[in-house]
C-alpha cells in the first residue's frame, strides 16, 4: 500500500494528521505493508527565512485581530496536537520559510533517512520551537541523523531539490489540493486534513479490501 502524504513543517495539523495515520496504521496492521511518501508543499512561499515577530503577532496581522485573540485561536490546535501527544510550543513559535527545509528533507531521503529527518524538522517546529528557516539550525537538525554536515551545507547553498520541491507542489496543484495536510491512499483515494483517527482506520480497510491487501501478521 503507497500513502502519499502533502505536508509544510510549519503546518501544525500535518503533525497531528502525521501522528493520526500512524496510529491508523498501527491499529489496523498495516504499519509494515504501507509505504508512505511525504511530498512537500508550503503553506506560504512568502514566509521570510527567520523573523523577530512572535506567532501570535503574525497570525493577529493576517487576520487582522488582536495578538489575544490570536493567541486564543491556537487553544484548540494545541488541545487536538495533545490528543495524539504533541505538546506544541505556541508561545515560543515563530514564523519560518520552509523552501530550504523541503530541499533539505529531499537529499535526507537519498540518504535513507525520509522518515526520520520529516519527523525531526516537525518536532524541532512545533516541541522545541526552533526557527528552521535558518541554515545552522537544519544544519544541526540534520548532523543529528548521522548524515554529512557538510553534504548538507552544499545542498543549501546551490538550488539542489528545488525542482523536486516544485514538482511535489504542482502535482499537489493537479489534484486539487487546497491545503495540507492531504493523503493519497494508492492513487485512489484522498483524506484532507487531519481528521480523526476513525477516518485514516477506514480508509486504509478500504483500499486494502479492494486491493487485496492483507494487513501484517
Amino acid at each position: 500500500m503507497k500513502i502519499e502524504v502533502w505536508s509544510d513543517f510549519v503546518c501544525p495539523f500535518c503533525y497531528i494528521g502525521k501522528r493520526r495515520l500512524e496510529e491508523a496504521l498501527q491499529e489496523t496492521g498495516f504499519a509494515g505493508r504501507a509505504e508512505v511518501e511525504f511530498k512537500s508543499f508550503e503553506l506560504d512561499p512568502n514566509s521570510p527565512k527567520t523573523s523577530d515577530k512572535s506567532m501570535y503577532e503574525v497570525l493577529a496581522e493576517k487576520y487582522g485581530q488582536s495578538v489575544e485573540a490570536a493567541k486564543q485561536m491556537t487553544v484548540g490546535v494545541a488541545e487536538q496536537a495533545k490528543t495524539v501527544g504533541l505538546d506544541y510550543n505556541f508561545d515560543a513559535m515563530k514564523p519560518a520559510n520552509t523552501l530550504d527545509a523541503h530541499r533539505l528533507v529531499k537529499w535526507a531521503s537519498e540518504q535513507g533517512k525520509a522518515k526520520e529527518a520529516n519527523e525531526l524538522l516537525l518536532h524541532a517546529y512545533f516541541i522545541e520551537a526552533k526557527e528552521i528557516g535558518k541554515h545552522d539550525v537544519l544544519l544541526d537538525l540534520i548532523e543529528s541523523l548521522g548524515l554529512s554536515r557538510e553534504e548538507a551545507e552544499k545542498v543549501l547553498k546551490s538550488d539542489a531539490y528545488l525542482t523536486e520541491v516544485r514538482l511535489d507542489i504542482a502535482r499537489a496543484g493537479q489534484i486539487g489540493v487546497r491545503g495540507v495536510p492531504f493523503f493519497v491512499l494508492n492513487d485512489k483515494y484522498a483524506i484532507s486534513g487531519a481528521q480523526p483517527l476513525e477516518s485514516f482506520v477506514s480508509a486504509l480497510n478500504k483500499v486494502a479490501e479492494e486491493e487485496g491487501i492483507s494487513p501484517a501478521q
